[in-house]
């Protein structure tokens, strides 16, 4: 009996556990609505000058921002499915150049 609860114990973190989705993935589905052009305040895809201050704030707090809605942006960005690891890999992919 022990030994089914402690295999139990240790499978149930990983069973809860969210796979990263696929950042391209993520940003056709969700991001691409705002962060390609459709609004002057959110930053473009691979607009560096545009992502840098926003950069030096440090990664917690973008994703602070996506989680809890900031400025214009809804909370969690409306990707209701993405962890914490899908946002930094999304966040990743907008501020680096095209082509990366």
């Amino acid at each position: 009996m022990t030994r089914r609860l402690l295999a139990f114990g240790v499978l149930i973190p990983l069973y809860g556990a969210q796979a990263t989705q696929e950042p391209e993935a993520v940003y056709n589905r969700v991001c691409v609505a705002c962060h390609a052009g459709q609004l002057p305040n959110a930053p473009e895809r691979g607009d560096q000058a545009a992502w840098a201050p926003r950069l030096a704030q440090g990664m917690d707090t973008l994703v602070q921002h996506v989680t809890q809605g900031f400025k214009a942006m809804p909370p969690r960005g409306l990707c209701m499915d993405c962890s914490t690891e899908d946002y930094q890999a999304v966040i990743k992919l907008m501020a680096s150049k095209p082509g990366r």
